[in-house]
């Protein structure tokens, strides 16, 4: 079940409210989320006491963001062991919530997995509730960290591909504090550049059909005091031609084990723009979005989004008309084509940004080690 609560917005800094927390109230533990279809217009928690509570939440994009999911995952498995719901089914339903996105099962199967070791070993589903929420917690503090690591190398990438900054950067949908544990992917490299004084202009994509880009990117970045600009989707082409983009930035959902990225639809085409005209193309996202078990990008599975996402608009606060809960922009009955993602071959991203460094050229074989070293570092 999930309860809403609404808070001020009042403080400026680009985490004024956590994107995620555990809370432990007397009536029982649960989970809090910033819940991000109400952004920019409001602030509102949503809370959380059940799994079946943050399904909804992740389906319905209140939760979001790779990074982000399985942090959500973990923690959604945490609660349902404290909360004596079956695990295993909680478990289920939240790696299936979206598909596409591997953080998510990622973080679901680390909980389970501690939570079963647990109770193998004592016995006692309290003691294994206690360590599904550390893993759970675990997960949360690796992702503020890797998320600083990504940031420090990103920005010296850029500053070697593109010395003398005033950097003009080019993202697309929302890749900041509100998709992780820290301040997030590409937006963090962004945001450290920014900090740096070698940020000249973030170009933001307002990123159709629901407008992470719109709504939540030109948040963070307004509230951190970026010198932004947001266009429309199918404007990044004459921007590209006006020679106004220094470097592309995103994020990613999977990538697979030889490179290919699946990131938000509408990323692919900011990959061919940025090929023709010579401008780098980099993805920024921790090693735990690397799936080795997906080969290549055609073994991708990429979620269909409602029909109505594209026929009607969402606006907080608005009266609504349309079957979907929108403002309807097309005639009733239309067909709609809405993949929630698109993926680029490896051969037009010019660097994999993670927390153990640069992939660059993109192959199976330096993605393969950069996960090795990563492996090999959590164990020591």
């Amino acid at each position: 079940m999930a309860d809403q609560q609404a808070r001020t917005g009042g403080d400026k800094r680009p985490t004024g409210i956590p994107a995620i927390r555990w809370e432990e109230p007397p009536e029982g533990p649960v989970l809090v989320l910033l819940d991000q279809t109400r952004l920019p217009a409001e602030e509102v928690e949503l809370v959380c006491t059940d799994a079946s509570a943050l399904v909804e939440a992740i389906r319905s994009l209140a939760v979001r963001g790779a990074p982000l999911l399985g942090i959500a995952g973990a923690y959604g498995v945490a609660l349902a062991a404290a909360r004596g719901f079956d695990v295993a089914e909680a478990a289920g339903a939240l790696e299936g919530a979206r598909p596409t996105a591997v953080n998510l099962s990622m973080g679901v199967r680390r909980a389970e997995s501690a939570y079963r070791a647990a109770l193998a070993g004592s016995g006692d589903p309290t003691a294994a509730a206690v360590a599904a929420l550390a893993a759970a917690r675990a997960l949360h503090r690796e992702d503020a960290e890797a998320s600083a690591r990504m940031a420090a190398h990103g920005l010296t990438l850029l500053d070697e591909l593109l010395p003398g900054g005033g950097h003009r950067i080019l993202t697309h949908c929302n890749t900041g504090s509100l998709v992780s544990g820290g301040e997030g992917t590409a937006f963090a490299v962004a945001l450290a550049a920014h900090r740096a004084g070698r940020l000249r202009r973030l170009w933001v994509d307002e990123t159709r059909p629901l407008l992470q880009g719109a709504r939540l990117t030109a948040w963070e970045a307004a509230r951190a005091g970026m010198a932004y600009t947001l266009l429309t989707d199918n404007a990044a082409g004459s921007l590209f031609a006006a020679g106004e983009v220094d470097a592309v930035l995103i994020g990613a959902d999977r990538i697979a084990a030889d490179g290919s990225v699946a990131n938000k639809v509408g990323s692919y085409p900011l990959a061919v723009l940025a090929r023709y005209h010579h401008v780098p193309f980099i993805v920024v996202a921790p090693v735990t979005t690397v799936d080795p078990d997906t080969p290549d990008g055609a073994s991708i599975e990429v979620e269909q989004r409602p029909g109505f996402e594209v026929t009607e608009v969402m606006a907080p606060q608005v009266p609504v008309a349309g079957p979907g809960g929108g403002v309807p922009v097309a005639p009733l009955g239309t067909q709609a084509y809405n993949p929630a993602f698109d993926v680029t071959p490896p051969e037009l991203v010019t660097a994999i940004v993670t927390e153990e460094g640069a992939v660059s050229p993109v192959t199976a074989e330096a993605l393969a080690e950069v996960c090795a070293r990563s492996r090999r570092a959590a164990a020591g």
